[in-house]
């Protein structure tokens, strides 16, 4: 009568084999780009930025845009700017922010500081509801990350600070 050992062979324990664990590696990739143009004339890494003043006279060219730009200007330790990162491009009136896409690049370029900064292309710097909320958000979501939120500045055809009028 037949038995395995007669169809098979003698058996033998197999040797376990040592499993596999995959992981996935994220690595940041930072980018650096040459702006041209003579924009080292007015954008220098040298410059403090100190003042919404400061800020307006060097962005004021996007109250002349007609879509909204959300703009996170990331700072080093003595607020020069090391990153101009354009967090989202909206419509004519609106744009989507969220904490995660405004702080990953921050995280990224390692700033010890943010200037949230956007423009309202109908020339109304007067903050939105949603722009008092989205700006207390980033607040919250920069104290938790250690990365301390500045200011908020919103370009038109003058500009409003959220520092200056006491509301961060």
């Amino acid at each position: 009568m037949p038995t395995i050992e007669t169809l098979f062979g003698p058996m033998e324990i197999a040797e376990p084999k040592p499993r596999q664990i995959k992981f996935r590696q994220i690595r940041a990739v930072y980018e650096t780009l040459t702006v041209q143009e003579g924009a080292d004339s007015y954008l220098s890494p040298k410059i403090r930025y100190t003042s919404p003043t400061q800020i307006f006279d060097t962005f004021g060219f996007l109250q002349d845009e007609t879509k909204e730009y959300f703009i996170a200007l990331h700072l080093d330790g003595k607020n020069r700017i090391v990153c101009v990162d354009i967090v989202s491009t909206g419509s004519l009136n609106q744009s989507i922010v969220h904490p995660r896409e405004t702080f990953k690049t921050a995280l990224l370029s390692s700033a010890a500081a943010i200037i949230l900064m956007h423009n309202h292309p109908t020339g109304d710097p007067t903050p939105s509801s949603e722009d008092l909320e989205v700006t207390r958000r980033l607040r919250e979501a920069g104290d938790l990350l250690g990365i301390k939120v500045l200011d908020h500045i919103i370009i038109g055809s003058t500009y409003y600070s959220f520092v200056e009028r006491g509301v961060i």
